[in-house]
């Protein structure tokens, strides 16, 4: 489970409205809205500790500073196993570009996060960029244990009966089934250029979508916006891969991982 967007400071993200339905998908805006690492540790991780499963913690800054000290703090909680490292956010010393789509400020970040964080450091992409297999490797050269992909697509929509912008801040982020073609193609591409494990994200809604990424080249997949749909979206998409597996005579999904990755 990935808990996601934790800040050092509380935010309360976006104004409303933050999130449109669109064909196929859903945007969203809704600008990290969360209680901070304080909270966080006082009063979620005493809660989820006990379950038996692996936490992961997607964490996010404004500055390079930000990401370091959320990466300090985590590492000294023993259940948190891992942590995702956001590089889609602005870095407020570049203007507000973002970190992930400038090679030299995801490079000083994933290092600045790595020379403090001992447990596995996921790094996760941003689609915004002209060729995402640049970013992949110079997380694996950073020391990434994995990198995950891809995070929304930047899009917008109009309400053309009241003249102006769906949201609130005029463009969010686009997820769901919509950007599945091109987290597809970006996971292939990726997978064929890096060997530590890639993390299949974007419109996964059933099992046969999570297979089509692990054929891609995925060693894992992560499941979003299904889960505003239904809540079991996980679940069931675990019992599809399983009953997929079962009826091809295939006894470890390492079987199938990456059978795409050599065709051109």
């Amino acid at each position: 489970i990935i808990i996601k967007g934790l800040t050092i400071e509380p935010r309360e993200g976006n104004p409303y409205p933050r999130m449109a339905e669109t064909p196929s998908g859903m945007l969203n805006a809704v600008g990290l809205q969360n209680k901070g690492i304080n909270y966080f540790e006082e009063n979620i991780y005493p809660a989820i500790k006990k379950y038996d499963t692996n936490i992961i913690v997607n964490i996010n800054g404004s500055y390079i500073e930000d990401y370091v000290a959320l990466a300090e703090r985590i590492d000294k909680l023993e259940k948190i196993p891992a942590i995702e490292l956001n590089i889609s956010c602005p870095n407020v010393k570049m203007g507000g570009m973002a970190f992930g789509t400038n090679p030299a400020s995801a490079r000083e970040v994933i290092r600045a996060v790595r020379s403090v964080y001992s447990k596995i450091l996921i790094v996760k992409l941003s689609p915004n960029v002209t060729d995402i297999t640049e970013f992949a490797i110079i997380a694996q050269e950073e020391g990434a244990d994995s990198v995950s992909l891809i995070n929304t697509i930047l899009g917008m929509a109009v309400d053309a009966e009241n003249m102006k912008p769906v949201l609130s801040t005029v463009t969010g982020g686009l997820s769901g089934p919509a950007i599945k073609p091109v987290a597809l193609r970006m996971v292939w591409q990726v997978a064929r250029v890096v060997s530590i494990p890639v993390i299949g994200i974007g419109g996964i809604m059933t099992a046969t979508d999570a297979i089509e990424f692990i054929l891609a080249g995925a060693s894992a997949i992560e499941v979003g916006t299904a889960s505003f749909i239904d809540p079991r979206a996980s679940v069931r998409i675990i019992e599809g891969i399983e009953a997929y597996m079962q009826r091809k005579g295939f006894s470890d999904i390492t079987e199938i991982k990456g059978l795409l990755t050599n065709r051109k």
